[in-house]
């Protein structure tokens, strides 16, 4: 989700709001201790797993998790068998079926002893606030916010509105998405922690990627998550939140607004994903787990982006960048998939000398019909003919076809969106992560990823990206005879050419042609 483009659709209520609000300003910070994450214990049940898995001399495994449903699992499991720590990190944790059963398994842990630290960025922060607060009121668990709106808390508008001096730094999001159990295990890619990035909700679900991780890259995980808990931009939950009726939660309310008294919720799995793995609870319960193995590194902006820097600096030192880098190292093919596509000029310049350089290059989004943020859309369409010319391979996701298939989950009537932010370059190295390719991850966001060398990862990364693109996909071109752009689908055997915004609206398209000309790029 972008905040800035529901800035722009609040800039005119939030102004006469303003007007009648009085401003806010967040309370004075307290001194704080640095809490940074402790050596992992090789004696608990995880990292005896992790060793008994790991070949000699091999660095990092992963497993790759496209089903929403296994990945949600994961991430339960994780918690179930945690027994000295959790570190939690996401840009949304909704206060809905997903996110309950989550925070259950949380508030589980740390009745166990487990110490829990879970950071969440307070935009969308409305419905789970009080859950989080209530949380924090349990023994062993610690909850903090990053970049909080002071005031006006009950309301998406309500907040910008109350704080109209700040909305410079209220633009600056951590977009981060990070779960590590006892510093030997972790799940990181670019799932948010909501029903509809675990092909859960009746309106609308995501096809996404996460990767189960083990291995060496692990304190350099532990070490982003610590940066970013002991950064000036986070503030303890009960130094912001305030208790509905003047009176704080507690631990006890947390219990029932869970239900914890009752059985958990199940989650409903599938024998097999995609790829043909099962339930990981199954090779967890044997004691070792099948991996893939490659040498990685994690890559994160520092939680200060953009407030200690200039945007140019911002952008420079950025995930962006890094990625960029690695697109630009590439020696013959490259696979990108993001839900947010806007190159700018100098990536479409980048892109033009991968075309020079004879380098294949596949992209992936969505189209206008499957996006959730419609303007980011239009930044996107102005590049999409320069694309085709320069050779690249476009594909944009359909939200029929993805309903219809069954691949990613059962989308049942729900809307089928593109989420995942992917790379895999020369089918030997991958990015996986919650970087989008437009202007607010490089300027605005902090983002963070992971990336690893390994010819047999990249080959499970291509495979997923190939059912995405052939299967729930159109295919642009540049029609021959007229110049205008075409969406190829198939009927059966039969292709099928569109010659307009495939399953969109009138209205939908005439929106974006009349708001396209009017939002500088800068904004998307």
């Amino acid at each position: 989700m972008n905040p800035l483009t529901r800035l722009l659709r609040i800039c005119l209520a939030g102004a006469i709001a303003a007007a009648l609000a009085a401003c806010g300003s967040l309370p004075p910070a307290r001194e704080r201790a640095a809490v940074n994450a402790a050596a992992a214990d090789p004696s608990t049940t995880l990292a005896r797993i992790a060793a008994a898995s790991t070949p000699p001399g091999e660095h990092s495994g992963f497993r790759l998790m496209p089903l929403g449903v296994y990945s949600l699992d994961a991430r339960v499991q994780l918690a179930e068998r945690a027994q000295r720590s959790l570190a939690v990190q996401y840009y949304q944790f909704e206060n809905d079926a997903t996110g309950r059963l989550l925070m259950r398994a949380l508030r589980e842990a740390a009745a166990r002893g487990v110490q829990v630290r879970l950071l969440v960025d307070d935009l969308y922060t409305v419905k789970s606030q009080q859950l989080l607060l209530a949380l924090s009121a349990t023994p062993n668990v610690d909850v903090r916010l990053f970049n909080p709106f002071c005031c006006g808390r009950n309301g998406f508008l309500s907040r910008f509105a109350a704080s109209p001096h700040e909305i410079g730094r209220l633009n600056h999001r951590m977009h981060n998405k990070l779960f590590i159990a006892d510093g030997v295990m972790a799940v990181v890619g670019g799932r948010n922690i909501a029903d509809e990035y675990f092909v859960l909700s009746e309106a609308q679900n995501f096809i996404d990627m996460d990767a189960l991780v083990v291995g060496k890259v692990l304190p350099q995980l532990e070490s982003i998550f610590d940066a970013y808990w002991n950064s000036e931009q986070v503030w303890p939950v009960a130094d912001i939140v305030r208790g509905e009726g003047g009176r704080t939660p507690t631990g006890a309310d947390f219990d029932a607004w869970i239900g914890m008294a009752a059985a958990p919720p199940k989650i409903v799995l599938p024998p097999s994903d995609v790829l043909g793995y099962g339930p990981i609870a199954e090779e967890l319960d044997g004691g070792r787990m099948g991996l893939l193995w490659g040498e990685a590194r994690a890559i994160a902006d520092p939680p200060t982006k953009p407030t200690t820097m200039t945007e140019d600096e911002a952008i420079a030192t950025s995930v962006t960048m890094k990625v960029w880098t690695l697109l630009m190292d590439a020696k013959f093919e490259v696979d990108l998939t993001s839900p947010y596509l806007v190159p700018g000029e100098r990536g479409m310049a980048a892109f033009e000398d991968l075309a020079k350089r004879k380098v294949k290059l596949t992209l992936l989004t969505n189209s206008l019909a499957a996006n959730d943020e419609p303007l980011v859309h239009t930044g996107y369409a102005r590049y999409r003919e320069r694309l085709l010319r320069s050779g690249a391979d476009l594909y944009e996701l359909s939200p029929q076809r993805t309903t219809a298939g069954e691949r990613f989950g059962m989308f049942g009537k729900s809307l089928g969106r593109l989420h995942s932010k992917t790379a895999a370059i020369d089918k030997t190295r991958i990015f996986i992560g919650s970087m989008n390719l437009d202007p607010r991850s490089a300027s605005q966001n902090t983002e963070m990823g992971v990336v690893v060398d390994s010819p047999q990862l990249a080959r499970e990364m291509l495979r997923v990206i190939n059912i995405s693109k052939l299967q729930n996909s159109y295919r642009l071109r540049i029609a021959k005879d007229t110049g205008t752009l075409q969406w190829l689908t198939t009927d059966g055997e039969k292709e099928v050419i569109l010659t307009s915004e495939p399953e969109s609206s009138f209205f939908q398209r005439l929106h974006n042609l009349i708001i396209a000309p009017l939002v500088p790029e800068m904004l998307l």
